[in-house]
């Protein structure tokens, strides 16, 4: 199924109240659990504040985002749905429980990474341990 990348700005849940925060943490949670009950679920989370560092071909680190970026992603969720309407039905869920609008993006299929990801699963879930 493709996988597809919900994801918010940094800063765009900053016009949430203070005492309100219990309440979007607490209908996040239940969006998040829905989603991992419905088998959808990949990973997510919220990102730190201007805590990227840029690691460039060479292996030179900075301090990032770059300057002149305007927008930098603030929280994210991958789900892998079957169609992108469905990707859309749960960016609507994840918008009304963090109270901010969310960008949809499908991601690139990698068949080779996801055989990668199956063959170390099955080597994992061995009882033997080989």
């Amino acid at each position: 199924m493709p996988r597809y990348l919900i994801s918010f700005n940094e800063g765009a849940m900053d016009h949430i109240p203070a005492e309100d925060w219990p309440d979007v943490g607490k209908a996040s949670h239940a969006v998040v659990e829905e989603a991992v009950n419905a088998g959808v679920w990949v990973f997510g989370g919220g990102l730190e504040r201007q805590q990227a560092s840029i690691v460039a071909t060479d292996g030179t680190v900075t301090d990032g985002p770059y300057p002149e970026t305007r927008e930098v992603v603030g929280g994210f969720s991958v789900v892998d749905v079957p169609t992108r309407e469905d990707a859309l039905a749960w960016a609507a869920r994840i918008a009304a429980s963090c109270r901010c609008a969310q960008d949809v993006r499908e991601l690139m299929p990698d068949p080779e990474t996801d055989a990668m990801i199956r063959e170390a699963d099955s080597r994992v879930r061995r009882p033997d341990g080989v």
